[in-house]
Order: C-alpha cells, then structure tokens, then sequence
C-alpha cells in the first residue's frame, strides 16, 4: 500500500504532498485545482513502466493510460529550467521510491538520478493488481469488444485511458470463475459468484436487474442485455443497454473492477458517480469501503456529496461491528488554489471518529447550506 505520495513541478502542483494515505484515499474540490493531475502522476509511471520499462530510461508522457503532450505541458509553469519534474512515494514497509525527470520539450522526459533498487513488479502499481477507470467510459451498446491479453492475462478491465472497453468480455471470462471477497458480497446476492454479485450490487441503482452477457470469440466480441426480474412466468423483460438507463452500464465497470479485487490491488477511480440518482452512489461509497475492508486501496475523485456522505455513514455503521472500517481508513483531501495563483494547495481534511467532520475548510460541500438559507430567507 502507498502511504505517502509527493509530487513536484507537475501540472498544477509545484509542491504537492498527500499524507498520510489509508485504504480509501477521496480527492475533491473545484474543477481544474490538480485532483486529476495526482492519478495521472501515478499512471504515467504505470504505462511508462509497462511500455518495455522505459521507466529506467525516463517518463512517456503519452500512451495508453494517459495523454499529456509535451514536457511543456507536464512541467509546472514556475518550474525553473534547473528543476526536475519529481514524483516519489512510500510503501507500508517503509521503502521511499523517487522518480525525477529532467526538464524539456518533448513527448519523452529523460530520467535523471540513481536507479530503484526495489522490485517494481511486486508493486501493484506495476503489476496485474491494478485496475484504473477514468472519467470517461464506453458508452451503453449492446456489443463489446473482446480482448484476450488483456482481460485474461493481464486481468484488466481496460485498456486505453480507464474507458472500461472490456469490462463485458472481463465479467464474462470471470463470472462464473471468481467470487469476490467476502468483505464485498452482498447479503442479497443469488450466489457469490462475480456475475451474481455484480448482478446485486448493479440491482441497488436499479431494482431486480440483470447483466445477461454472452461470449462469442468466433466475431471478436462480447454482447451484453440488460434483464429484469418478473412476477409474471414465461415473460422476459430484456433490453438492450441502449435501452436502460446510461448509468447501469456507466456504473458496470466501476463494480465490476471493485469486486473482481484482490487484497494488495490498487484501483484508481475518477467520477464514479456520475449519471448516478443520489441513491445509487451512496451505495457505491458502502462498496468503496466494503473494498478498504478486503485489503484493496483505492483513490477516488469525486465531485458527490453522496459519495463522501456515503464513507462517512459507513464509518459510523462499522462502530457497531467490530470498526472494520474506522476514520484510519479514509483519508479526504481538498484540493484548492488562491486567486490569481498558480499553485494548488491540498487541505487534509480530517475525519473524527463516527464520521464526523469538524471544522472543514471553506467551499467543502457547503452549497447546500448556502442555499438552504437563501431559500430559508436568512
């Protein structure tokens, strides 16, 4: 797990620092302050690490996890022509990892400094206990692509900027094959398989559904329906995703890469509300966190009410079972910028026991309140 990470002259941040992390790390506040630009610090040394380990040699700023540009659009704009593009993290047992990256104009930043003694494989950054879904994802269509190197020997949902292309292709190789952690199961669930656990955490955004997919390798494709549970026999009541909602099958990969996790995986997440009612992303938090019991460690940017409301309930529930899921667990930070700055600042925003928050920083969430007393006549 990561329990430090720093970043230096990139993007937005000239100086960034997120301590310390837990199992659920939530990165908020308003748009184009650097949320984004901490997952992509992570992802550009995943693919740069993947792509024959260029990493060794220096930073890929455009592949197939992420597009930056030029170093022009990397570096941080005071970064002074001496200063190094820097991102450095610390593992549970106490290792720090650096990277520097020297300063330029093209699409490739060259390495500068001494080389990492540590086994980056054993790193689930680095390795197949990984899953990352970005902001934009496939649309609802009734067939999917199929990718065998990917979904089954790499054993990811996606494959090219966090869209979740082959979540359908993954849920049909693994539904019957994996059962998620118990952690994760839901109490209403048919069976513990994934296909049935998908199916019940899917049925909290839209009662009695079903994800019918079928695997056909003869057209490099995998196509998916949509059924609902009927109480009149003999009736099917299937649709195509076109046909359901864009939420169902924007939520889809979200799920499904929560509960296909093992302990020690890394998920990093961005927006998974969105297109979602209130309810349903209340109950994506409680999964968020059923996911930091069973050992995996996520970062989420997040714009929801809902889904920091929804870790914090969670936080309060565990109280009466044994704290599984305690305040040490989720780590809230917000990020922000003074006018006319170009530096990001990140607030810790600290989380008390029961889940409250005490004291929390302005623009954090308070819209509500702002127009409760508008409306209120205050």
């Amino acid at each position: 797990m990561i329990t430090q990470l720093s970043i230096k002259n990139f993007k937005a941040h000239k100086a960034a620092n997120l301590e310390p992390l837990g199992k659920l790390n939530v990165l908020t506040g308003l748009n184009g302050f650097g949320k984004s630009s901490v997952i992509q610090s992570l992802l550009l040394l995943r693919q740069s690490y993947l792509k024959n380990n260029v990493l060794s040699q220096g930073l890929d700023l455009n592949g197939d996890l992420v597009a930056i540009g030029t170093g022009s659009d990397a570096f941080h704009k005071a970064a002074r022509s001496d200063e190094f593009l820097e991102v450095s993290f610390a593992l549970e047992n106490g290792q720090q990892l650096t990277w520097k990256f020297e300063k330029g104009g093209e699409d490739f930043l060259q390495k500068t400094g001494q080389e990492q003694n540590a086994d980056l494989k054993q790193i689930s950054l680095f390795n197949k206990r990984f899953q990352y879904l970005g902001a934009e994802h496939i649309s609802p269509k009734e067939s999917s692509s199929r990718s065998t190197p990917v979904v089954v020997f790499n054993r990811q949902v996606s494959e090219k900027y966090g869209r979740g292309e082959y979540a359908v292709h993954f849920l049909a190789h693994y539904g019957s094959k994996f059962k998620p952690h118990t952690s994760m199961q839901h109490p209403a669930a048919s069976g513990d398989s994934l296909a049935e656990q998908v199916d019940a955490w899917l049925g909290e955004i839209s009662p009695g559904i079903k994800a019918v997919v079928i695997d056909d390798p003869t057209k490099n494709e995998t196509s998916l329906r949509f059924k609902y549970a009927s109480s009149e026999p003999g009736i099917e009541h299937e649709f195509k995703p076109q046909n359901t909602g864009f939420g169902i099958s924007y939520a889809l990969p979200v799920v499904v890469a929560m509960l296909a996790a093992e302990p020690g995986s890394l998920i990093l997440l961005e927006n998974p509300e969105a297109h979602l009612h209130p309810y349903g992303q209340a109950k994506l938090a409680e999964l968020l966190a059923l996911a930091a019991i069973a050992g995996v460690q996520l970062f989420v940017e997040t714009h929801s009410d809902h889904i920091i409301n929804g870790i914090l309930v969670a936080i309060k529930k565990s109280e009466s079972n044994g704290n599984m899921f305690n305040e040490e667990m989720a780590h809230i930070f917000y990020f922000d910028r003074p006018l006319n700055s170009l530096q990001s600042t990140i607030t810790p925003v600290p989380i008390r026991p029961g889940g409250r928050i005490l004291n929390p920083p302005p623009g954090f969430f308070d819209q509500i309140g702002k127009d409760l007393k508008i409306l209120m006549g205050f």
